[in-house]
């Protein structure tokens, strides 16, 4: 049985057919899904579809290229709106500087936000980053320091290093389609090393679609197929990987347990 840690239910390429996309997730042995959202004005949608759906579950959140068209989103705001009973972490958040579509500042004061509506409401954040390693391990240091939280990084393309700092943390590491491509050595050496017990496993879809879809709109379905390769990358069996991968899952979302 399989988690999709991280998806997008209600984005262009899959919220066309949202009933034939959770029907084949179902059938690839996909139990349970985290519905993403990244700007405010998502958060009814994605909550509703986790109240229509039992495997469902929501997250509420700004993403760092929206930070700058949200500064009313507030810790008080994502606290409140934690507390719906479908809602089970915080973000997606982070720091983005490859696109940089929001002043660097305002990213890291919407992160920091998040983070502490992460400490108060007891919810794991959900951490994006992309060329913003430093920046990202700092302020997730410093607010550590600020009192304990958990949390995922989420759709994992950095360092080992990186890696390493986040798990020292007590953060979890999620690992996407990416790692299929032919491309990613660095990735996948980096993935073959992470202990498994701090392991999630997602599509990000409509995004990355996995080998054998590439060129598809990612589904959930497909978390399936990452899971195959990396636990043949890892030379574990399947079923340990998606044991395991599915109880982390439970552990950091307790709500959703």
């Amino acid at each position: 049985m399989f988690t999709d840690s991280h998806c997008h239910l209600n984005y262009k390429g899959l919220v066309e057919d949202q009933e034939g996309v959770l029907r084949r997730a179902r059938a690839a042995d996909v139990t349970t899904m985290l519905n993403i959202s990244t700007r405010a004005s998502e958060w009814d949608e994605v909550i509703a579809v986790a109240e229509r759906e039992d495997d469902v579950w929501a997250s509420v959140g700004v993403h760092p290229h929206d930070a700058d068209t949200h500064p009313d989103v507030e810790t008080a705001t994502l606290v409140d709106k934690a507390q719906h009973p479908r809602v089970a972490g915080i973000g997606e958040t982070g720091l983005d500087f490859y696109y940089d579509r929001s002043d660097r500042a305002r990213q890291a004061a919407s992160f920091r936000a998040h983070i502490a509506a992460a400490r108060e409401s007891g919810l794991p954040v959900i951490v994006h980053t992309r060329d913003a390693e430093a920046e990202t391990a700092g302020i997730l240091a410093e607010e550590m320091e600020k009192g304990r939280y958990g949390g995922v990084i989420h759709c994992f393309t950095a360092s080992t290093d990186f890696a390493r700092k986040a798990l020292d943390l007590g953060l979890y590491i999620s690992i996407s389609g990416i790692v299929t491509f032919k491309n990613a050595r660095d990735l996948q050496e980096t993935a073959r090393a992470l202990p498994l017990e701090r392991l999630l496993i997602e599509t990000d879809s409509p995004f990355l679609a996995p080998v054998p879809h590439r060129g598809r709109p990612c589904e959930p379905a497909f978390v399936a197929d990452t899971a195959r390769f990396l636990a043949t990358l890892r030379g574990e069996p399947l079923e340990r990987l998606a044991e395991a991968t599915s109880a982390n899952f439970r552990s950091l979302f307790a709500k959703a347990a």
